[in-house]
C-alpha cells in the first residue's frame, strides 16, 4: 500500500503497521481483562497485537493499545452500549474521522454517530471481535485495490 502511495496523493505515508504486543501490552491486557468483563478474543487479541495504526487508509484506522485502553476506562469508564443503559463496553480505537469504535461483553463492535462519548449513539457494525478485523481488512484491500477504503 504504501509503495506506490506518495506518487498517487503527492505527499509520503504516515504510519500504517500492525504493532506485535511488547512485554508492557500484554502484562496491559491482563489488567484490564481483570477490571471489567470483557471478551476472551479481545484479551487474546492484546496479548498479541499492541496495536493497529493505518493513519492513510481512508480517513484512518487506529486500534489502540490495551494501555490506553485501560487509561480511558479509569479516567472516564465505560461507555454505554445500550438504550437501557445496562450495557457497556469499552473504547478500542477510532477512524480518522473521530468515531469510535467499542467493544461490548459479548464481543460485538459498536461505532459512534458522532465523535461524542458522553451520550454515544451507536451502531452495531460487526457480530464480534473476528469479524470487525475482517471488515478491516476488507477496508484495507479496498483501499489498495480502488483508492476507497468503505464506511467501516
Amino acid at each position: 500500500m504504501t509503495g506506490e502511495f506518495e506518487r498517487q496523493h503527492g505527499f509520503p505515508p504516515g504510519t500504517n503497521e500492525v504493532r506485535l504486543a511488547s512485554r508492557d501490552d500484554q502484562a496491559a491486557a491482563r489488567t484490564l481483562a481483570q477490571a471489567i468483563l470483557i471478551p476472551a478474543d479481545l484479551v487474546t487479541f492484546y496479548v498479541c497485537i499492541g496495536d493497529v495504526t493505518w493513519a492513510d487508509i481512508g480517513n484512518g484506522y487506529f486500534l489502540d493499545p490495551a494501555s490506553d485502553v485501560l487509561l480511558r476506562l479509569h479516567h472516564y469508564g465505560a461507555v454505554d452500549l445500550g438504550a437501557d443503559q445496562k450495557v457497556h463496553g469499552l473504547v478500542i480505537g477510532s477512524n480518522g474521522g473521530g468515531l469510535s469504535y467499542a467493544v461490548g461483553p459479548d464481543g460485538s463492535v459498536h461505532r459512534t454517530r458522532t465523535a461524542s462519548l458522553d451520550e454515544p449513539e451507536l451502531d452495531k457494525v460487526a457480530d464480534d471481535l473476528r469479524q470487525f478485523l475482517e471488515l478491516l481488512e476488507q477496508s484495507l484491500t479496498r483501499f489498495v485495490v480502488g483508492g476507497e477504503p468503505g464506511s467501516l
